[in-house]
């Protein structure tokens, strides 16, 4: 990717935005390491990782990353055999308990719809090793503090440390408060010389006192000795002490072994939190910057909707629809300044490369957006004293490099083409260029003053006009980009408000050429046309939208009245089976009295006639 265009279109600051969410070396390497891919499959791939990262955290509002450190260098050590200290061993601990913590967040379970592949895929393959980890933090309390619980032994021979310094205590105690030796001492206090205790003796009565002399004060009145009857305590205590520091590199040689037995699971783990915090990093910006993934197209075309430039305040920023590729490939951009041209030639820059990136972009769903090959801008003043050029200079040999690379995959933006010279000669370089560019197949976009380019981009074909929409009322632009219609200069409008002399004006026309002052009347007139036509668009749409409500309203209406049909039919016909069902029962129990006494009579005319 064109070096010199990342950095007019300031993508850095894209970059520096988004190593604020990072939150490890491990991510930033990753970050310091990002170029815009022209690879369609892997742009696409790095937007979906950005999406599922984006989809997370909006569902659990957190993953947490922090713990994560560069522990490469000491797992490769313990590997070898190398001793580490407690502070290495602790981050080495850090990172297993943010794997663990990872790969069982993000596995998802089956009462909740949890599918993220591409992040789960890494998430699965990282290493877990809790007794390890649990082993570490039981052992080792701070990064110079080993915690007693580390083994047995240690413990053991911290109590009797413990002990130890009780007895010689004791025993100085009782030498510093005896009246015997009160005199003697400077002070009624227990020192400590080295690892040996030691009482502060007076220079003149130091051969009243038995012991070792192991430092004197700096007026040398004071003596710091070693009585005798504690030396042996002290060199019982000082082994204990050897014991102590024995025993704890002996843990720390045993712990060092068991980190040294996964070092290559570590090493790889680490290239997967990386990888994790990177991606987490730039879901974290896509939702500070309510970004949306834009949908990827094959056909070297964008279509930006709502499109917000990433660096301006969302207070402030004013969206724009823009779009190139499809209906022409050339967009000539014009209006006054500081209209919003240049930011709106920037956004579009930015975007791609912010696509090509695997980044979000500030913009509505629907949005689509391509991968070129190579994007191609020159923007700004590129003066040069020390080389010389002046600001036409710098923007023709940036320009003529251009030239020399674009392709028919390329993205050309041009700020203020032509500008610096002779507007004659000026405007048509900028149509020439224009040509250039428009017959090696790239898509351009290109903002400018002259007229000539409005006159050309209204004849030409794959050519189109655009412009920042400005209020003469109040003398302000309002940053609206209004593609197929032309800019005005307004300069005319803006004097007579700013209540310049109507016969100052007049004369100012009849020096500018009729054809020109037709176009800028027609120009007028379509800007009319086109405020009118969006007024009655914006009520068409309120009608069609007040319609669309009445209607609505109207079906639900339907649907609760057949609703309620249904129900009424549905109890009538209950009603009429349970009625029928009633006559039935009556009926047949008719039928059997009749049957009954039908067989009653026949029994008695028998019985007449045997009778």
């Amino acid at each position: 990717m064109n070096e010199k265009s990342l950095r007019v279109l300031e993508f850095n600051k894209i970059i520096d935005k988004l190593k604020t969410k990072a939150s490890s070396s491990l991510g930033l390497k990753h970050i310091e390491n990002l170029k815009p891919s022209n690879n369609f499959n892997e742009v696409k791939n790095t937007l979906l990782e950005t999406s599922e990262a984006q989809a997370i955290l909006i569902k659990r509002g957190l993953v947490s990353m922090e713990g994560i450190h560069d522990i490469e260098d000491k797992a490769k050590r313990a590997h070898v055999g190398a001793t580490l200290d407690p502070g290495a061993l602790l981050k080495i601990a850090d990172c297993l308990r943010v794997a663990r913590s990872l790969k069982k967040s993000l596995e998802g379970s089956e009462e909740e719809d949890f599918n993220y592949p591409i992040i789960q895929a890494h998430t699965n393959a990282l290493y877990t090793y809790r007794d390890i980890e649990d082993r570490i933090y039981t052992s080792i309390i701070g990064e110079s503090e080993i915690s007693d619980n580390a083994s047995t032994t240690l413990r053991t021979i911290r109590r009797r440390i413990v002990q130890k310094n009780q007895s010689i205590r004791s025993k100085l105690n009782s030498i510093i408060s005896s009246t015997t030796y009160q005199k003697y001492l400077q002070d009624n206090i227990i020192s400590m010389r080295g690892d040996r205790f030691v009482i502060p003796v007076k220079a003149e009565y130091r051969s009243s006192v038995s012991g070792i002399v192991h430092d004197q004060s700096s007026s040398g009145a004071t003596l710091f000795i070693e009585p005798m009857s504690i030396v042996e305590m002290n060199n019982e205590l000082r082994k204990l002490k050897l014991d102590e520091q024995e025993e704890i590199e002996r843990i720390l040689a045993e712990l060092s072994a068991m980190v040294g037995e996964i070092s290559e699971d570590l090493i790889s783990n680490q290239a997967i939190l990386g990888k994790l915090d990177f991606v987490f990093a730039k879901g974290k910006l896509s939702v500070e910057m309510r970004a949306i993934e834009p949908v990827l197209n094959e056909d070297k075309y964008f279509n930006i909707k709502n499109g917000r430039h990433p660096m301006i305040d969302k207070r402030d920023v004013v969206p724009n629809n823009i779009y190139l590729g499809r209906e022409f490939d050339t967009l000539v951009i014009t209006g006054p300044n500081t209209g919003g041209k240049t930011v709106t030639i920037k956004t579009v820059g930015l975007f791609a490369l912010m696509t090509q990136s695997g980044l979000h972009i500030p913009a509505d769903f629907g949005t689509s957006m391509c991968v070129y090959d190579n994007i191609f801008a020159d923007i700004g003043d590129e003066q040069s004293i020390e080389q010389s050029l002046s600001t036409f200079s710098s923007h023709m040999t940036n320009t003529v490099s251009i030239l020399k690379e674009v392709t028919c995959d390329s993205l050309v933006i041009f700020d203020e083409l032509g500008a610096g010279t002779d507007p004659v000669e000026g405007a048509a370089l900028a149509i020439a260029i224009l040509e250039d560019v428009n017959m090696a197949g790239a898509k351009c976009i290109a903002t400018t003053h002259y007229s000539e380019l409005k006159n050309y981009a209204l004849t030409k074909k794959g050519v189109e006009n655009a412009a920042v929409e400005f209020d003469v009322e109040t003398l302000s632009p309002t940053y609206r980009l209004l593609i197929g219609v032309p800019g005005k200069s307004n300069a005319f409008e803006i004097s007579k408000k700013l209540v310049l002399s109507e016969y100052v004006i007049n004369r100012a026309k009849e020096f500018i050429n009729t054809e020109n002052i037709e176009l800028e009347d027609v120009l007028q007139n379509v800007e009319k046309n086109r405020l009118k036509a969006e007024e009655e668009r914006l009520e068409a749409e309120k009608l069609k939208q007040e319609i669309e409500e009445v209607k609505a309203e109207y079906d639900e209406r339907l649907r609760r009245v057949m609703a309620q049909r249904e129900k009424i039919i549905s109890k009538a016909k209950s009603e009429a089976f349970s009625i029928t069902r009633q006559a039935k029962e009556q009926s047949d129990n008719i039928l059997k009295e009749l049957r009954k006494l039908e067989t009653q009579m026949a029994s008695k005319e028998k019985h007449k006639k045997i009778e």
